[in-house]
């Protein structure tokens, strides 16, 4: 089973020195941002400062979020990034059709693609978007944004999207999303909840805009000590009974349960 990272931790990229300190933080994914973190006369400076960065392959995976197409940035981001040795996905903020990705991938054949859904027309094309081209990595919801389009004013009100894009990655093929960040980066209970939350909706590890977050995000993601011992029981029945079965215990499996099992000990592995 493939390990998909739990942790995406965000930089901004006008600030090469917090990017180093990011780099060494433990992130499986190191994001650079080059659109909401970083002010309109910073964006050159920042575009360049990543494009210096990636001329090396950095210690783990780095992804730039670049700026929104429609942005006087957007494309520049693009041809200045696309080459770098160093670059291991673009992130593209604001997608609301397959045009958007395909668009991408026909100027970055080589990057690996992430939308990010943050509007309610995003979150009704969802599947389409998903599908939209073989370059198409992942798909997750920027939820400030889809917040303030959608006039929500409370975080339940979110839940219905959330679940339209776990669905919508799955149908096509895709890693099951990250949880978008959750902003209060001392509020490490609250953070805790709110994964055990995402956590149930299907989402699989979340992105963080402060390193106190990522052990919370990490225990989160992680499977516990006694849904390790049920898959590893799965897995042992399946090894000696092809085909769907009953557990002593009761309970029921097929193929579908042994996918899963076979994903928690493949995240189990990270301990």
């Amino acid at each position: 089973m493939t390990a998909y990272p739990l942790t995406w931790l965000y930089a901004p990229g006008d600030r090469p020195d917090v990017v180093a300190k990011a780099l060494a933080c433990g992130a499986d994914v190191v994001v650079v941002d080059l659109e909401d973190a970083v002010a309109p006369d910073r964006k050159a400076y920042a575009r360049a400062a990543t494009a210096d960065l990636l001329e090396d392959v950095p210690p783990v995976p780095v992804h730039v979020r670049v700026n929104a197409l429609d942005s006087p940035w957007g494309e520049q981001d693009i041809a200045a990034l696309t080459p770098a040795p160093g670059l291991s996905g673009l992130r593209l903020p604001k997608v609301t059709s397959p045009a958007g990705i395909t668009h991408v991938a026909h100027r970055a054949a080589r990057a690996d693609l992430y939308a990010l859904l943050e509007t309610a027309l995003a979150v009704e094309q969802a599947y389409a978007i998903a599908c939209a081209h073989p370059n198409l990595r992942g798909i997750a919801l920027g939820e400030a944004d889809l917040l303030a389009d959608l006039g929500v004013r409370d975080d339940t009100g979110l839940d219905w999207p959330r679940s339209r894009v776990v669905v919508a990655a799955r149908a096509a093929g895709l890693p099951p999303p990250p949880q978008s960040v959750h902003p209060d980066t001392r509020d490490l209970d609250g953070l805790a909840a709110s994964c055990a939350r995402g956590r149930a909706l299907g989402f699989l590890g979340r992105a963080a805009i402060h390193p106190r977050q990522l052990p919370v995000i990490e225990r989160a993601y992680l499977p516990t000590g006694a849904e390790i011992e049920r898959a590893e029981t799965v897995l042992k029945a399946a090894a000696t009974e092809r085909g769907a079965q009953a557990l002593p215990d009761g309970r029921f499996i097929d193929a579908a349960v042994v996918t899963a099992a076979q994903r928690t000990l493949s995240l189990a592995r990270r301990r």
